[in-house]
C-alpha cells in the first residue's frame, strides 16, 4: 500500500512539511525524524567511546553501503567507495585513469557541474582533448556518446537522468558496449536516479560501469552521503588517494617504491572524515523500508504528482514551456522543468523570468529552485495533492505578478 502524503507528514514535525509547500525535491528533501535521532546518537557514541567511536562509526558506513548496493541493482560485481561529495569521488575516479596514453575523455553539454566545471578546466590544460555531444535530443545521446569512442578516449562521463531538466538517458547498455571495444571507461552520473526512478546495473547493461550519486536528493539523507561504485579492479591506482586506503587489510609485501592500496572500498578511500552523515542515512533507509517507500513507489507517487502539476501549468503557460514532457511523464524524472526566460504570455503580456517567479512564489511559501530560464518543481511523498494544488495556483499569481 502506498502511504498517504499525510500519514508521511507526521514524520517530518522538524521541517514542517504539513505547514509549507516544499517542492524542492528535485534539490533537498526534507529529512525524516529519525535523522535527528540518528544524528543525536552520532553524538553520543563519540562522548562514550572517543577515539573508539570509529568501530562504530565503520558498520555505519558499511549500511550505507548495504543500501547503496539495493538501490543500484549491484549484483557483487563491484564495490561501493564512500566520499562527502560526488566531485571528491570523480575526481579519484578520473586521477585512475590512464590519460598519458588515452588523453580523450567523452560527455554531454549537460552534465551537472561536478562533470562540466572539473572538464572544462581539464580542457584547458592541453593535457587532455574533452568531447561533448549534444545532449538533445535526448533520444539519440547514447548513439552520439558510443560514436564519438575510440581507441584514444579514457572514459565517458554522462548522466543518466539530465539535472536541469529531468530527461531520462536511455540506451546506456550501447555505450557501455562501445567503451568495452575501445577499452573505455564509463562513469554513469546517477544522482537524479537513484530513489526517483528504479536503477539496475545488470538489466541496463551496465554491470562493468563506473557509478557516482548521492543521497542529499530523493534518499532523503543529507549532506556528506555520496558513493561510487566501480567494477571490482586490483588494477586501478587513483593518483588522488588518501591515507585511508592503507586499511588493515592491505596485502603484505607491496613492491618497493610503489604505494599501497587497500582491498575492496579501500582502493577509493579519502581521509578521515564526519562519520554523522552514515549515522543518519543508515538511519533514513531504515525509514524507507519501514515505510515501504521503494523505488517502485516513489516512481509510481512521482510520476502522480508530476503529472498532476504538468496539467496544471499547461494550462496557465501552455505545453510549450514544457519541453522535457513531449515524450510523456514516463521520459522524466523526478521534477518538472517549466520554461519561463523572456517569453509572451497569454494575450501578448510579458512573462517574467524563472528567476523573478522563484522569488515571487518563496515570497507566497511555495519553495522551488531554478537553473537559468527553467523553473523546477520537485514534489515528495509527503507533499498533498491540496498543496500541489495550491502551489500552481501561486504559480499563476507569480506569472501575473
Amino acid at each position: 500500500m502506498i502511504p498517504a502524503p499525510e500519514e508521511l507528514a507526521r514524520h517530518y514535525s522538524r521541517f514542517r512539511v504539513g505547514d509549507r509547500v516544499l517542492l524542492t525535491g528535485h534539490s533537498h528533501q526534507a529529512w525524516p525524524d529519525v535523522g535527528f535521532d540518528a544524528q543525536v546518537r552520532a553524538w553520543q557514541d563519540a562522548a562514550d567511546l572517543v577515539d573508539e567511536k570509529w568501530e562504530a562509526a565503520y558498520q555505519e558506513a558499511d549500511r550505507v553501503r548495504a543500501t547503496w548496493r539495493r538501490l543500484l541493482g549491484d549484483d557483487g560485481s563491484g564495490e561501493i567507495a564512500l566520499g562527502a561529495n560526488t566531485h571528491e569521488l570523480v575526481v579519484r575516479f578520473l586521477s585512475a585513469l590512464p590519460l598519458d596514453r588515452r588523453p580523450r575523455l567523452v560527455t554531454t553539454d549537460a552534465e551537472f557541474h561536478t562533470i562540466r566545471r572539473q572538464l572544462d578546466r581539464l580542457g584547458e590544460t592541453g593535457w587532455v582533448e574533452v568531447v561533448k555531444v549534444g545532449a538533445r535530443p535526448v533520444e539519440q545521446v547514447a548513439e552520439r556518446l558510443a560514436v564519438a569512442v575510440n581507441d584514444r578516449t579514457a572514459a565517458v562521463l554522462v548522466s543518466s537522468v539530465y539535472y536541469a531538466t529531468a530527461e531520462v538517458v536511455g540506451g546506456l547498455a550501447d555505450v557501455a558496449e562501445a567503451c568495452d571495444r575501445h577499452g573505455a571507461e564509463l562513469l554513469v552520473d546517477s544522482y537524479h536516479h537513484l530513489n526517483a526512478l528504479p536503477f539496475s546495473l545488470t538489466e541496463g547493461g551496465l554491470r562493468r560501469a563506473w557509478v557516482v550519486g548521492g543521497g542529499y536528493k530523493y534518499c532523503q539523507f543529507g549532506e556528506g552521503n555520496c558513493f561510487l561504485r566501480f567494477p571490482a579492479d586490483p588494477e586501478a591506482r587513483p593518483v588522488y588517494t588518501g591515507w585511508f586506503s592503507e586499511s588493515a587489510e592491505m596485502a603484505a609485501g607491496h613492491a618497493p617504491g610503489q604505494v599501497p592500496y587497500g582491498k575492496g572500498p579501500a582502493r577509493f578511500a579519502g581521509a578521515t572524515y564526519d562519520p554523522v552523515s552514515h549515522y543518519r542515512a543508515a538511519a533514513v533507509s531504515d525509514f524507507f523500508v519501514e515505510q515501504g517507500l521503494t523505488p517502485e513507489v516513489l516512481r509510481s507517487i512521482s510520476q502522480r504528482q508530476v503529472g498532476r502539476l504538468a496539467q496544471g501549468v499547461a494550462a496557465l503557460v501552455g505545453s510549450d514551456a514544457l519541453p522535457a514532457l513531449r515524450r510523456g511523464v514516463g521520459g522524466v524524472g523526478g521534477f518538472l522543468a517549466i520554461e519561463l526566460g523572456e517569453g509572451n504570455g497569454a494575450g501578448g503580456t510579458r512573462r517574467p523570468d524563472a528567476a523573478t517567479v522563484r522569488q515571487r512564489l518563496r515570497a507566497a511559501g511555495i519553495f522551488t529552485d531554478h537553473r537559468g530560464p527553467l523553473l523546477r518543481l520537485g514534489p515528495a511523498p509527503y507533499v498533498s495533492d491540496r498543496q500541489l494544488d495550491d502551489a500552481v495556483v501561486a504559480l499563476g499569481e507569480a506569472l501575473a505578478g
